[in-house]
């Protein structure tokens, strides 16, 4: 492996392809560095033909923080952190037909997510991203102001009480900034997505559900994303504070498969 990763972007805006690095052998510190900052840079980015395996990818979401549980489902045998994802002629819906934050319902919800798929249909399946920088940047002026300092509940329940097999668990509901400053990049960012977000506190009903469905269409605008063509053994690292992603289903009755892991986060911060 070159010392020197080589990093292509996807878009101007979004995503980058990460060359030169085998994830399946250690890592030094420069590569560590190099993908962190990629990351920082382009938001999302990806690996082809890497086909680790449950230990290197624990390992590899290590590199950039402590691993965190899924506050919806539960992880593989032997290792919890792990979260299979999976959809073939059986399913009756799959992870991420929505746009959204990984599990911004959690208090702290994550930094970020790594997902390594092994199986993937040859037509469809793709991955889309999108920019929330970039989304909060094309606001109006007078829509900046306004949105600074409202707060979103973001509602776990609704999403997993009906699929979750453990009556018992505890799903959480928490409330965040709309707009927050990225705790690395210190950029603001919108921090709303159509999955978890039920309500805008500080406005009525009726208020809430506009400004909700116009920042819905708004960060959903094609021009801030990038879309990426999964093949088998391909990697996909994300930044959960600035983007939202959804998996695109028109793949069935066709298997895709694969696994991810979370690395947490921590409070949002208000801009």
């Amino acid at each position: 492996m070159s010392e020197t990763l080589e990093i292509k972007p996807l878009t101007e805006r979004i995503g980058a392809e990460v060359f030169g690095v085998d994830l399946t052998k250690p890592l030094s510190n420069s590569h560590v560095q190099q993908i962190h900052d990629a990351l920082m840079a382009h938001c999302v980015i990806f690996f082809r033909d890497q086909a680790i395996n449950h230990e290197q990818h624990e390992t590899l979401g290590r590199h950039f923080g402590q691993l965190a549980l899924h506050s919806g489902v539960s992880g593989i045998e032997g290792h919890p952190y792990i979260v299979k994802i999976h959809g073939d002629a059986d399913s009756k819906h799959v992870a991420g037909e929505r746009w959204h934050s990984d599990l911004s319902c959690d208090e702290e919800p994550p930094m970020g997510s790594i997902l390594a798929l092994h199986t993937v249909p040859e037509v469809g399946g793709d991955t889309l991203w999108t920019n929330m920088y970039s989304a909060y940047d094309a606001l109006s002026p007078r829509m900046k102001v306004y949105l600074e300092g409202l707060t979103a509940e973001h509602n776990g329940e609704i999403i997993y009480r009906p699929i979750t097999k453990e009556p018992n668990r505890v799903l959480p509901i928490s409330n965040h900034p709309v707009v927050r400053v990225h705790p690395v990049t210190k950029r603001k960012c919108l921090f709303v997505n159509r999955q978890y977000v039920t309500k805008i506190n500080e406005l009525s009903r009726q208020e809430s559900a506009a400004i909700l469905d116009f920042l819905f269409d708004h960060c959903e605008e094609e021009r801030y994303q990038c879309r990426f063509r999964w093949k088998p053994n391909s990697i996909a690292f994300w930044d959960n504070r600035c983007t939202m992603h959804q998996a695109v289903w028109d793949y069935f009755p066709k298997t895709r498969s694969g696994y991810r892991v979370t690395i947490a986060g921590d409070k949002p911060i208000a801009a």
